[in-house]
């Protein structure tokens, strides 16, 4: 299955994320979508799996879950807004992870790109995709995309959409983590 992962969109969604996700089976969001019209947008292109952020109105709050857990391709997900990073999970994050590891972890907030393994939580996948929209403190706009394919993570490639407050770029650019 093939995942198109955003973050921090904060009420703008660039064009050109539709291009990039076109393949993709489901479109996962970690939160701070801004308001209703761009999960309705990212609704109508794909099914959609989304946490609620910390920015979002009591509306918003009250529709969308802050914890979402769930299986995929023989793997258990966790996606939530605010996490942390390793070794730094916030204290809700850390309590949880003692007693329940995913085996992917997907967090957004920091706005920051990051993609590792976390040996402490039996070799956990720690996903944050950076932020896609243009508020922040963030340089580059970024989304992730990756497979999940009989209980593996597969062709994980950044994508950057261009600068932060940039117009949406004509041609953007594909980097393989692989």
């Amino acid at each position: 299955m093939k995942i198109g992962l955003l973050s921090d969109t904060h009420s703008f969604l660039d064009p050109a994320i539709q291009e990039h996700f076109k393949a993709c089976k489901e479109i996962w969001h970690a939160g701070d979508i801004g308001d209703q019209r761009v999960l309705t947008t990212l609704q109508q292109w794909k099914p959609v799996r989304v946490v609620f952020g910390n920015i979002e109105t009591p509306e918003l709050q009250r529709t969308l879950p802050e914890d979402l857990w769930f299986e995929c391709e023989g793997l258990t997900i966790w996606m939530t807004h605010i996490g942390g990073a390793p070794p730094n999970y916030n204290p809700r994050i850390k309590k949880v992870l003692k007693e329940r590891t995913p085996d992917i972890f997907i967090c957004g907030h920091s706005h920051i790109l990051r993609v590792l393994r976390d040996a402490k939580y039996n070799n956990m996948l720690y996903i944050n995709p950076g932020a896609a929209g243009n508020h922040g403190f963030h340089y580059m706009k970024t989304l992730l995309r990756f497979d999940i394919e009989q209980g593996q993570v597969k062709n994980m490639e950044v994508i950057e959409l261009g600068k932060r407050g940039a117009l949406p770029a004509t041609k953007q650019e594909t980097n393989s983590l692989d």
